[in-house]
């Protein structure tokens, strides 16, 4: 069915201006919703790349590479983020495909709508105007044909009376009048039939002609506004369902990486990381103690007794309390760098004026000192001995000796092979290199071939060092493969000692229990157990304060100082500094050449006490001096 707004709709002039005006308003309504999806899809992408980037591991750590639900995880963030990317394509889409056009189209319409009523107001205000003359000459005719009639009347009644010359004169003057009155009635006559057929012709020609063409220019306009809208629904859907590939198998991967977490693997490589290969502790020994009722109690005896004691009262590693104190006490402090000999960074001999390294204290020394103090001087205590492990501690023995042997022998493993490869790389640079330096002989235009000999004895002395590093790690695994293969066999074989034991009196395996070697009471690091009387000494009184030294506070301010020379603090626990710079004073110097120093609440740290000069507060002198005397 076809119908035209001109034939129509050809009198709703007005009603077709507000439909139109009406569409306009909703392509500019479709338009902003447009805009405003595009920033809803922009603004999820943001936030969804933003929670896979707060969840994403800062750091690359070698624990989430081992385990499938790590691995799992990374990869679901991973497809998160790509997921972002696509949520940021379709809004990009959105806003340059779709909300632009439509933008700039609905410009367009309105100039075009503009247009076409305009024409239909000059087509309107012609008709209007050609009625009005077609009325004017109506009531011109009109009146013209009443003042002739009048005119007419008046010249026939004086005829009839007409008696006298004055008489005649005044008929004769009527009769003129009313001809011209007729006249002028013909004439009008004449202009309002010419007026008519004028108004006719123009109106004939407006409904058919001009408000046709017109209409259908507004009707061919609201079509395409119409297609424009429906074109911008398909690109819309088209760019979402753009997408949605990629969506699908961004969350195909989310499913095969769920589906890729392995339990059992996880804890079988909880295994191999922290396998430690020692053997489990054998039985305890049994003490006899009756055997001391025999002897004749004497001094020696006694004595010779308590030692024997304390030889055989060294408990299994397993059972020992790892005490931080324990480990901090019997840990050496660095000494402090001497003084440069100007305050310029590049003097590094030393200073006349510099103290000496302090020496190692006692371990009995550094405990009394530590328990007869008061609680604030324990904290400051601790804080120093932990400072000093931290100075103290650096990087393992190169060897790997300090893990457990199962630790070591993958370390040691891992480094080889990471060797390996630089030698891989290494060797393919010098093949590289010596291909370059023949074709540089071949050809010398090309380039100076003894520009290469450097390049090559730099890699040539490269491949030397991990020669040697590569024999050196490998013989270091060979013995930590040896030790693990006697702490087998060594298992084993006690296994099979204890189980063909079990049938003997007690008294045979109590003397096969004392004559064992004494490496079956070493610990996993290969030394002795701490005495146990000096392990119960110091558990009873280091667990007083463990709370403490766990919830530090802050240390006020005790003084300030001033440094002398710069110093950059490149171990755990030190504070770089500059020359000149003033800084607080929050402990001052034990002894060990270090003074523990504050930038701000946040930046603090110990400096070489030779570096910095002091200025005490008069409380805090009285202060530190009440704490030492105690």
């Amino acid at each position: 069915m076809s119908c035209s707004w001109g034939t129509e709709l050809w009198d709703q002039f007005d009603n077709l201006e507000k439909h139109t005006s009406w569409g306009i308003d909703f392509l500019e309504r479709y338009s902003k919703f447009i805009k405003e999806r595009a920033d809803i899809e922009l603004s999820y992408a943001k936030q969804i790349r933003s929670l896979s980037k707060k969840y994403h591991p800062k750091r690359s750590r070698e624990d989430e590479s081992r385990y499938t639900w790590c691995l799992a995880f990374a990869a679901t963030l991973q497809q998160l983020n790509e997921l972002a990317v696509q949520r940021e394509e379709l809004a990009e889409n959105l806003n340059t495909q779709i909300a632009c056009e439509l933008t700039r189209y609905t410009q367009e319409v309105k100039t075009e709508r503009k247009t076409h009523f305009q024409d239909g107001r000059r087509a309107q205000q012609h008709i209007e105007s050609s009625w009005k003359q077609l009325e004017s000459s109506k009531r011109r005719f009109e009146r013209d044909c009443k003042e002739a009639e009048r005119a007419q009347q008046v010249s026939d009644r004086i005829d009839l009376d007409n008696k006298t010359d004055g008489e005649k004169r005044c008929s004769l003057k009527a009769r003129q009048t009313a001809q011209q009155k007729k006249q002028a009635a013909e004439e009008s006559r004449k202009e309002y039939v010419t007026s008519l057929n004028q108004f006719n012709q123009d109106q004939h020609q407006h409904y058919h002609t001009l408000v046709p063409v017109i209409y259908q220019r507004i009707q061919d306009m609201e079509e395409r506004r119409i297609e424009r809208i429906c074109e911008a629904m398909r690109s819309s859907a088209e760019a979402e369902r753009k997408v949605l590939p990629v969506v699908s198998r961004c969350l195909d991967v989310m499913m095969d990486a769920s589906e890729g977490i392995q339990p059992r693997m996880d804890t079988q490589q909880v295994v191999e990381v922290y396998k430690s290969g020692f053997d489990p502790p054998g039985d305890v020994e049994f003490e006899d103690y009756s055997a001391t009722m025999k002897r004749s109690i004497s001094e020696s005896s006694y004595l010779d007794n308590r030692t024997e004691g304390r030889r055989h009262s060294r408990k299994l590693w397993p059972f020992i309390r790892k005490n931080k104190l324990l480990t901090l006490l019997s840990s050496p402090r660095q000494p402090p760098p001497p003084p440069p000999t100007s305050p310029s960074p590049g003097g590094v001999v030393n200073s006349p004026q510099s103290p000496p390294p302090a020496s190692r204290e006692p371990i009995t020394q550094r405990l009394n000192e530590l328990m007869s103090s008061g609680s604030r001087t324990r904290k400051q205590c601790l804080r120093s001995l932990k400072r000093g492990l931290s100075l103290k501690l650096g990087s393992g023995p190169a060897d790997c000796s300090h893990l457990p042997p199962e630790q070591r022998r993958k370390k040691l493993q891992t480094r080889i092979n990471n060797i390996n490869e630089e030698i891989q790389r290494e060797r393919e640079q010098r093949d590289a290199l010596l291909k370059m330096r023949e074709v540089y002989e071949r050809s010398p235009q090309m380039g100076d071939a003894s520009s290469l000999e450097p390049r090559l004895d730099e890699v040539k002395q490269s491949l030397q060092r991990l020669d040697e590093e590569l024999r050196r790690n490998q013989a270091w695994l060979s013995e930590a493969d040896s030790r693990l293969s006697d702490h087998s066999s060594r298992r084993q074989s006690g296994g099979c000692g204890l189980n063909s034991q079990a049938m003997t009196p007690g008294s045979s395996s109590l003397k096969q229990l004392d004559n064992r070697s004494p490496a079956s009471r070493e610990s996993p690091d290969g030394s002795y157990t701490e005495d146990h009387s000096a392990e119960l000494h110091f558990k009873s009184r280091s667990s007083e304060f463990d709370d403490d030294f766990d919830d530090e506070e802050p240390l006020p301010s005790i003084g300030t100082c001033k440094s002398l020379y710069p110093f950059q603090g490149q171990n755990e626990g030190t504070l770089s500094m500059v020359e000149g710079e003033l800084l607080s004073v929050v402990e001052e110097d034990k002894g060990d050449g270090w003074t523990r120093v504050r930038r701000n609440l946040e930046e603090e740290g110990y400096v070489p006490t030779s570096y910095i000069k002091v200025f005490l507060d008069a409380s805090a002198k009285g202060f530190v001096q009440s704490s030492r005397l105690v």
